[in-house]
């Protein structure tokens, strides 16, 4: 899940890593054929390295097609709150809700290759008593709108624009935007390497110093 990036001298900070990756899973188990990030783990984890006295940033790579709602927020909930610095990655893919943990960091990157979907909360299966339903899923859309535009650069306007387009991703609503698209709807803060990333680290954890 995550490891960390040893310091080669005293000059230089450590850096620790957190990836992102599969499905992010809630409070259903998946099956053990399905790569997952388990929320569990990771809330923990990121509870001990905010009070680190080691660790001077917190790299954020992700590489996700989606999962669970409030597992995703509260991943990135936590992110956003840590004074440790950070910076975001998404690489291949930061969809759905990763969208907000992408978001969540100091500095967001993604990479020359890499896409985001956003498209409206959704659910699978069968669905009785639809009105209740849809005010469920009509309040979770808001708290995911309310998140990334809090994050980020992107306006609630626009957001909703995109993520009600018709007719994108298998005739499904919704849409996939690509690394200068993200950037320049200022989902994303910059199109970057690794490189690029961690140099912002660096530079950031230096000057606290």
């Amino acid at each position: 899940m995550s490891d960390m990036i040893l310091s080669p001298s005293e000059k230089t900070p450590a850096i620790h890593c957190l990836v992102i990756v599969g499905h992010i899973e809630g409070h259903t188990e998946l099956s053990g054929g399905t790569k997952t990030t388990k929320y569990e783990h990771v809330l923990p984890a990121l509870a001990s390295l905010e009070q680190s006295q080691e660790v001077e940033g917190l790299l954020v790579l992700i590489n996700t097609a989606g999962g669970d709602v409030e597992a995703g927020l509260a991943i990135a909930e936590i992110i956003a709150g840590m004074k440790t610095p950070t910076a975001s990655l998404v690489l291949g893919g930061g969809h759905s809700i990763g969208v907000p943990i992408a978001v969540a960091a100091k500095r967001s990157f993604i990479a020359p290759s890499a896409a985001m979907t956003l498209h409206p909360v959704r659910i699978n299966g069968s669905v009785i008593g639809a009105p209740e339903t849809y005010q469920y899923l009509s309040k979770m859309q808001d708290r995911v709108l309310s998140f990334v535009t809090g994050h980020s650069h992107i306006t609630d306007a626009e957001y909703r624009r995109l993520m009600n387009i018709g007719g994108g991703n298998a005739g499904e609503t919704g849409s996939i935007l690509g690394s200068r698209e993200a950037v320049a709807c200022g989902l994303i803060d910059e199109v970057g390497t690794l490189s690029d990333a961690l140099a912002y680290l660096m530079d950031t954890a230096k000057k606290k110093d």
